[in-house]
């Protein structure tokens, strides 16, 4: 006969940790631009190379500048997880190293997603993350993450 704890362990173990992650999954997000930017569509490779400063133009060439969430924001973590597998303490370190050297300059901070949506639906060149919930017909989705 199977003790309690091994049919834990076999059994029920396995579904507590598929169920856990079922619903610890982070928010999903889209990365969106103005309305009247040329861009229809980039690619994740793009967004980090726009976001981790290494282009501050899109593809084709225009001035591109990035939004951040606010600091210390679950979104902004969530984000940057999604993005690049780093949580924010490593993209503070990252951006700082940056920062210190003159290379480049981290994007913009928005005081909350309204904000963000605001900043990029007032200037064409703005690119920004938010959740899918709040994707307004006042910005472009760019990219959805899978």
């Amino acid at each position: 006969m199977m003790s309690p704890r091994n049919f834990f362990i076999t059994a029920l173990l396995p579904l507590c940790l598929l169920f856990m992650s079922f619903y610890a999954k982070s928010t999903e997000f889209v990365v969106v631009v103005n309305k009247s930017n040329a861009i229809n569509a980039l690619s994740k490779r793009e967004i980090i190379d726009i976001y981790m400063g290494r282009y501050l133009t899109f593809p084709d060439g225009e001035t591109s500048k990035p939004l951040d969430l606010p600091a210390q924001s679950t979104l902004k973590n969530d984000f940057y997880l999604q993005l690049v597998n780093k949580n924010e303490q490593k993209i503070n370190a990252y951006w700082a190293r940056l920062l210190f050297s003159g290379r480049a300059k981290p994007p913009t901070p928005s005081t909350s997603v309204e904000d963000a949506i605001n900043k990029i639906a007032a200037s064409q060149f703005a690119i920004g993350y938010i959740p899918l919930s709040q994707v307004t017909d006042e910005v472009k989705v760019v990219y959805t993450f899978d």
